[in-house]
């Protein structure tokens, strides 16, 4: 099984919360992958890069994303069959991009967002956790989470249990 990332508008592939989500991924014995969209402007461009590295591999996938990545990774998994969904800040409900609303049914799915995020409302997350029928963390922080990024690796280490551990005994 293979983790990927998909890090936001303004960061780049391996940025100080992809690397820390990434450790911790290694540690559980996955893969990671993280995919540099940096010149992509478009979030929906985005998502086509994402479904064409994802349509491309042979092992299941657990998509995280941050802020624009939020919004390629679960966009991506209307179309594919990921494991697991870890949201952080996503970008949703934005005007301009492509999507304003979003379907899932996926049991796996799990969003962090910062109380003093002054990029994306938090409110928007609140909205699509309510839709979703879904977990949602709202945790001290602002946009990038990096003050609270030792709650964010908590998190993100009892999501991976919940998804391993509903995956045991399957080949991964």
């Amino acid at each position: 099984m293979k983790v990927i990332f998909s890090h936001g508008q303004e960061s780049g592939p391996w940025g100080s919360k992809i690397k820390r989500l990434a450790d911790v991924a290694v540690e559980y014995g996955l893969g990671v992958e993280s995919v540099d969209y940096r010149g992509i402007a478009d979030p929906d461009h985005r998502v086509e890069s994402l479904l064409a590295i994802i349509n491309g591999m042979h092992e299941e996938v657990i998509l995280v994303g941050s802020s624009m990545g939020g919004y390629v990774s679960l966009v991506a998994s209307e179309q594919i069959e990921a494991k697991g969904i870890f949201l952080l800040a996503p970008a949703l409900f934005i005007d301009g991009y492509g999507k304003q609303s979003y379907r899932t049914s996926h049991q796996h799915l799990e969003i962090v967002h910062g109380w003093s995020d002054e990029v994306i409302p938090w409110q928007n997350s609140i909205r699509f956790a309510q839709e979703a029928n879904t977990a949602l963390h709202l945790i001290p922080g602002d946009h990038r989470l990096n003050s609270s990024i030792v709650t964010v690796e908590a998190l993100f280490k009892g999501f991976l249990a919940m998804v391993m551990s509903l995956n045991q005994g399957r080949i991964c």
